[in-house]
């Protein structure tokens, strides 16, 4: 992941000593550097929190409705109306400014 890109950024962290220790324990038993063991499990960390917040599963049933909405969308509500003009008038209000 990041070993085959030029490294050319630092993070830098303060951390007490026995959080240190921990960690160097664990890189020695997964045989590699406190750096690489940190950079790693961070950006799996990373990766799975970015997962969760920006993608959603949904059913097959959900699936189907959500594109039949899009190819055959209901008519606008009284509610939705109220919310362009709202809208229009916000970001007309803002671009006239």
């Amino acid at each position: 992941m990041a070993d085959q890109q030029t490294k050319t950024e630092r993070v830098q962290v303060r951390i007490d000593p026995v959080a240190k220790h921990m960690l160097e324990r664990a890189a020695a038993l997964a045989n590699t550097t406190v750096s690489a063991f940190v950079v790693n499990n961070a950006l799996e960390a990373a990766d799975r929190l970015i997962s969760k917040r920006e993608r959603f599963a949904i059913s097959q049933r959900d699936w189907d409705r959500f594109l039949d909405a899009l190819v055959n969308p209901p008519k606008p509500n009284a509610s939705l109306r109220r919310a362009f003009t709202a809208h229009k008038r916000l970001v007309t209000k803002t671009v006239g400014e």
